[in-house]
């Protein structure tokens, strides 16, 4: 959508988010027929016609963005791409040609269809598609402006009530371009997981940057507008690591805080702007990330607000609880950072999830039919003292927020949902804890299991440990590992146990690093707690 003008006298939260929705009712969001672009519209050759009626040359590759895939279910999945460097008019919406199949070479298509890559909408595409099977293996691809796009893989979810015999997925984070290559997705995509979760972090805001360790470098300023998120997101996604694992798998995506702004709190921001300019920037930034991502239309933003907190089903072996703990929190007490426990921590209505989430949550995890409850989560949930003299908590983590987390400890306790895990990025580390009933006491009961994973490549190479992890080790007694190279974590889940394999690499500031399984560990059915394999 093109970038809006609001009256000057426009302050809150109530009149920005009622002029965009009288905004984005001009958009047209479901998925338009040919014959809708006008009398005689059509596509094919090397020429095409749009909406306006004008033919226009078709001499560019549209799909340098490449394809994706998301939000499996039993019987379909989104179908994602975003089409790019189009002539003519800017403002025309596209036909684009979708097809999918039951094998690469697209000698049986199973679906086909058209849809609208609308100028509104950053001429991105939202495919959802239908009538799959269950649990198998698809091949899609696009057709526009006289082109192919390449061919991606997808893969729907087991069926309503199967307990599948294995089911795997990987859980990645934070790929910020600067600090490094995307050598961790070539990897991932050759191992061709049924899911890859990403949990935040998909871009980072960062200005050019001039310091001698960056390894990759841009041009384009941090972002504020529709445009300037657009224009980042092109970037990183150009990068032709990241789009194989696009291609190979479904992805299931929740932001943390780089998308919009470092470490930003519901209307809260770090750099000074108004309540108005942060709600402009923050509604431009979900607007980019719908317009990038293979999101259900559910997700799509109005305005400042997205519903991005959801959950899906793998037959009878997962269920995948999606949180977001930007969007209705409040402001990250004692200061925000690492800082010594303060009154704050426990001021009434502090909150990481928000009431309705945090009641969406429990509520979903009480009447659960799987064996497994995974939690996709951004940030550190356990405990995590560290210091020397004087030990400090992170407050931008669940550790700022002790109620909520507290009422979900309880829950589990009391309640005993099967088999909780939580699987956590954005520390740019790996880490095994066990979630205790009270983190206080070494003693107390043991309610649940997260997985924290490292980064793509923020943070750069990295070590296999250091002081940090050496500190915290020290101070809790309920982590059991740490690690700080960069890589993903790879998760096989069967009706027995789920295992987590820590998949890391020497190297992120030069290509083409080898990659290996530093530690694995296991949640046995029935078991709280990991234990080393």
């Amino acid at each position: 959508m093109a970038e809006q003008t609001f009256d000057s006298g426009m302050n809150t939260r109530r009149d920005f988010v009622s002029a965009w929705s009288r905004a984005a009712a001009l958009c047209a969001l479901a998925p338009l027929p040919f014959g809708q672009f006008g009398p005689g519209a059509r596509a094919g050759g090397d020429r095409i016609v749009t909406r306006s009626g004008r033919s226009v040359s078709a001499d560019r590759f549209p799909f340098g963005l490449g394809v994706a895939s998301g939000e499996p279910a039993a019987d379909g999945v989104v179908l994602w791409t975003r089409l790019l460097d189009l002539p003519g008019d800017p403002g025309d919406a596209l036909p684009v040609r979708w097809e999918i199949a039951a094998d690469d070479a697209f000698r049986t298509v199973v679906r086909r269809g058209e849809a609208a890559a609308l100028a509104q909408l950053g001429h991105s595409v939202h495919v959802e598609a239908a009538g799959l099977e269950p649990e198998r293996d698809y091949w899609y691809r696009f057709h526009a402006a006289g082109a192919t796009s390449q061919v991606g893989r997808t893969r729907t979810a087991p069926a309503r009530g199967v307990l599948p015999g294995r089911f795997d997925f990987v859980f990645v984070s934070c790929q910020h371009y600067e600090r490094g290559w995307y050598t961790g997705y070539r990897h991932m995509a050759a191992e061709s997981p049924a899911l890859i979760v990403h949990l935040g972090d998909y871009i980072y805001e960062d200005g050019p940057g001039d310091r001698p360790d960056l390894v990759r470098r841009h041009d384009t300023a941090e972002p504020r507008t529709l445009d300037e998120y657009r224009a980042r997101y092109a970037l990183y996604k150009r990068d032709p690591d990241l789009q194989a694992a696009h291609a190979a798998s479904p992805w299931v995506f929740t932001p943390d805080d780089h998308e919009v702004d470092n470490d930003w709190a519901g209307e809260n921001n770090t750099e000074g702007l108004t309540l108005r300019q942060f709600l402009q920037r923050r509604a431009a930034a979900f607007q980019a990330m719908y317009e990038h991502l293979p999101l259900h239309t559910t997700s799509m933003p109005t305005g400042p607000d997205a519903r991005l907190y959801r959950r899906l089903d793998f037959g009878s072996l997962m269920r995948l609880h999606v949180l977001d703990t930007r969007q209705y929190r409040t402001l990250q007490p004692c200061g925000g950072r690492r800082a010594v426990p303060c009154a704050g921590q426990h001021a009434e209505g502090a909150t990481i999830l928000g009431s309705e989430q945090a009641d969406w949550l429990l509520d979903g995890l009480d009447r659960s039919p799987a064996r497994y409850n995974v939690l996709a989560n951004q940030v550190f949930m356990a405990r995590l003292l560290e210091g020397e003299e004087e030990l400090t908590l992170p407050m931008d983590k669940w550790d700022g927020y002790p109620a909520d987390r507290d009422r979900l400890m309880t829950f589990l306790h009391d309640r005993r949902p099967a088999n909780p895990v939580v699987l956590t990025g954005d520390l740019h580390t790996n880490w095994v804890n066990d979630l205790k009933l009270d983190f206080e006491r070494a003693d107390s009961p043991t309610v649940g299991t997260e997985f924290a994973g490292t980064s793509i490549s923020s943070s750069g190479d990295g070590a296999d440990t250091g002081p940090q992890g050496e500190n915290a080790l020290g101070h809790n007694p309920h982590i059991k590992f740490f690690n700080a190279q960069r890589g993903y974590v790879r998760c096989t889940l069967s009706p027995a146990r789920l295992r987590a394999d820590f998949r890391v690499m020497p190297y992120v500031t030069r290509p083409d690093a080898p990659i290996a399984t530093r530690a694995s560990y296991v949640v046995e059915n029935g078991i709280p707690g990991a234990q080393e394999t």
